[in-house]
């Protein structure tokens, strides 16, 4: 796997092709699965669940975790991603992201050190944002870009302890 190919290849390197997204602000119960049949496209494979041992102040608000996995891997995931991003977000206060399989961590969420690991999110009532090209994740803009997305979350978790949120 190169680094200088897209995101789809990444996202394709085994079959089936994984898009993980995080949900912060929306609870802890996964939406169903109908919820994910989005851009004329369904999953054959859907883990849907909170994640555990959540920091007091997430847990307050709720992370759900999907991996949503297809065994066509020339399916146009960049449009599905964007699909699956806007309405995790439309209807809540909320934060979502699509993020590669295996780096998350509680303690790098929107982290400079982590934003080349993320290339697409969503914050409340907002459209999705997607980068599908490797070098523009490891790109100054992408850093501001999520720098964006970690303001948006840490004024979700402020609103949350104050009784502002939700």
């Amino acid at each position: 796997m190169t680094m200088a190919g897209g995101i789809h290849d990444l996202l394709c390197w085994r079959v089936p092709a994984s898009v993980s997204v995080f949900v912060i602000g929306a609870g802890d119960t996964p939406l169903p699965e109908e919820a994910f049949h989005l851009a004329g496209l369904v999953p054959d494979a859907l883990l849907r669940f909170p994640l555990l041992e959540q920091p007091e102040p997430i847990e307050r608000l709720g992370l759900v975790s999907y991996d949503i996995d297809f065994e066509d891997t020339s399916l146009d995931l960049r449009e599905y991603t964007r699909a699956v991003l806007r309405p995790v977000c439309a209807d809540t206060r909320a934060v979502a992201w699509a993020a590669f399989e295996g780096t998350f961590h509680y303690d790098e969420l929107f982290t400079d050190q982590m934003a080349h690991q993320v290339y697409g999110y969503c914050t409340t009532d907002s459209e999705p944002v997607i980068e599908w090209n490797i070098a523009a994740l490891r790109s100054e803009e992408w850093r501001h870009r999520i720098a964006e997305a970690r303001a948006a979350f840490e004024a979700l978790v402020d609103a949350s302890g104050t009784g502002d949120g939700k």
